[in-house]
């Protein structure tokens, strides 16, 4: 499924060109892409989660990269995609009614994850071999914090949250997400 998922995928600049190749011949080359045991690297799931207008974006305060984010994380070794991103979207902000607004990839990017420490074990410098998803959710849902993953959740609007992310190697993933974000909204109208 996964394997399909990324075949499939049309890049839409040469970041995502190299980033596909590279990703593809990850998971031609490893078996445990999906796990964390690669320590390598291993497939993610990620969702931009917007309002239905499309105006604002929800974001949470990740402990670990101590910045505004993104919601996602682990497969651990589900080959579903787009179930991991909505689970780990649900998880992180409390939002329940979450739809996708389409059951292809978004936007494909690898990120390197510098080593830290998780739940009191070392964690080795790796990639997230990512795969983002765009969601849409109610904005009036409650949101609740996932004290083990973050320390807030909030909506912003799609133009400012930029300038709430502390962490400068995501503003150029967060950034070309936007930007075709934004052409959807303009086909839309």
């Amino acid at each position: 499924m996964y394997k399909k998922l990324f075949a499939e995928y049309q890049p839409k600049n040469e970041q995502e060109s190299k980033d596909l190749q590279l990703i593809l011949n990850f998971i031609k080359r490893n078996d445990d892409a999906l796990y964390r045991t690669n320590l390598a690297g291993h497939i993610t799931s990620s969702a931009f989660v917007l309002n239905q207008k499309m105006t604002k974006i929800l974001f949470a305060y990740h402990h670990i990269y101590d910045s505004w984010a993104w919601v996602g994380g682990h497969n651990d070794g589900n080959p579903n995609l787009l179930e991991v991103a909505i689970k780990e979207a649900k998880e992180e902000t409390g939002v329940k009614h979450v739809v996708p607004y389409s059951d292809q990839i978004f936007t494909v990017d690898v990120i390197y994850v510098k080593n830290h420490i998780k739940n009191g074990l070392y964690v080795p410098d790796h990639l997230h071999l990512n795969a983002t998803f765009l969601l849409i959710a109610d904005e009036n849902d409650p949101l609740l914090i996932n004290h083990a993953e973050n320390s807030g959740v909030k909506w912003f609007l799609i133009s400012e949250v930029i300038d709430y992310v502390s962490e400068a190697r995501m503003k150029p993933v967060y950034l070309k997400a936007f930007h075709e974000i934004e052409k959807i909204r303009k086909q839309q109208k």
